[in-house]
């Protein structure tokens, strides 16, 4: 019996406890989820587009009539490749007219040089005059002159011959002909057509100047080639590749205040378009940890951000600086320190120092 009452008396004395930590009934139900510290890169987002390495506006150099338009538009070429071909007639039969000046000019020299032998050896014998040597050595060193004038004529001709072939000076995707068969094309005709290189590409997009100060003044100062770039296209999809930054310009752009920066981007499957617009992601390969909160849980008003925490059992407003976003949560550079319950459901019927009872929320709001 005696056991008995001294059981009864240690219940007795542990109610009280217990009923003090039991939320009184009229407490206010939420949903809560801990502050958590995340090892995350963050992103800094511009707009850029997409421009290729190698952009080349073909042009006709020799002046003619389209013979041939030789490739299919939008298809990948190589380099050597032929495009167009222009009427060759006329310029064979100059190839030919400047071979038969040369053969006369190599013969007028030819002569030339016998004659001056001539005029030498009846010198040396004194049966010619200083004269005559002199004259014969004059009229082949202007017959030389012809010849070399005339190799050149030549090579003027079999050059623009060659110009009736027009190819591709580089590896890349072609794109509409301009011209069709039957046109007379020349110098002043244009551009036939263009041709991009693929792979890779730029993406080329401004960064401000507060981005270059603020990472400059960084603690963690990120090196260019350190930041990965990644992009979306216009309807959010996430490009699969990763590039890297490879240029900074060496001046501000006086109208924006801003600096134009460059990454090159592997292509292999050619998604990329030459004057594509895209959003571009940078973020460090060296994640930091970082403090982050479901987004569902920060309130503003005048004086800023904020969210409610439980402590005691009781709803604590903490202000709070948000450094960015990280997925569905909010980067929390000041205000928390982690590991503090923060209210994410009920907070329409939350005040600061109200009684409530904290439960996990639902993962829709949990989930980071």
């Amino acid at each position: 019996m005696r056991i008995i009452l001294v059981a009864l008396m240690m219940l007795g004395a542990a109610l009280p406890s217990r009923a003090q930590q039991t939320p009184p009934p009229d407490a206010i139900p939420v949903g809560t989820v801990r502050a958590e510290q995340k090892a995350i890169s963050q992103n800094i987002e511009f707009v850029g587009r997409v421009e290729a390495p190698e952009r080349v506006d073909v042009r006709a150099r020799v002046k003619g009539y389209l013979e041939d338009v030789l490739f299919k538009e939008g298809d990948m070429i190589k380099a050597g490749a032929p495009l167009y071909r222009i009427e060759s007639d006329t310029f064979e039969a100059e190839v030919k007219q400047a071979e038969g000046a040369l053969q006369r000019s190599n013969a007028g020299y030819d002569l030339a040089v016998i004659q001056l032998r001539r005029a030498e050896e009846l010198l040396s014998k004194n049966a010619g005059t200083v004269v005559a040597r002199d004259q014969a050595r004059a009229l082949a060193d202007q017959a030389k002159g012809a010849v070399t004038s005339d190799e050149a004529n030549l090579s003027t001709a079999k050059i623009n011959l060659g110009y009736t072939v027009i190819s591709s000076p580089i590896d890349g995707r072609i794109g509409r002909t301009n011209v069709t068969v039957g046109n007379v094309v020349g110098p002043d005709s244009g551009v036939l057509t263009t041709i991009v290189s693929q792979d890779p590409m730029y993406v080329v997009f401004p960064v401000s100047q507060r981005e270059l100060l603020k990472n400059a003044a960084s603690e963690n100062k990120a090196d260019p080639r350190d930041i990965s770039v990644r992009i979306l296209f216009s309807d959010g999809v996430t490009y699969d590749q990763v590039g890297r930054i490879n240029f900074i310009d060496v001046s501000v752009e006086r109208t924006t205040d801003t600096v134009t920066a460059r990454a090159v981007m592997p292509n292999p499957k050619g998604q990329l378009t030459d004057g594509q617009l895209v959003r571009v992601l940078l973020g460090t390969d060296k994640p930091e940890t970082r403090i982050v909160v479901p987004q569902a849980a920060l309130i503003a008003d005048q004086g800023g951000v904020y969210v409610f925490i439980v402590e005691d059992g009781k709803a604590v407003m903490r202000r709070v600086k948000v450094g960015g976003e990280s997925g569905p949560g909010s980067i929390i550079d000041e205000g928390l320190s982690g590991g503090e319950q923060v209210i994410v459901e009920g907070l329409q019927s939350v005040r600061p120092g109200a009684q409530v009872r904290a439960t996990p929320a639902s993962n829709a709001l949990s989930g980071m």
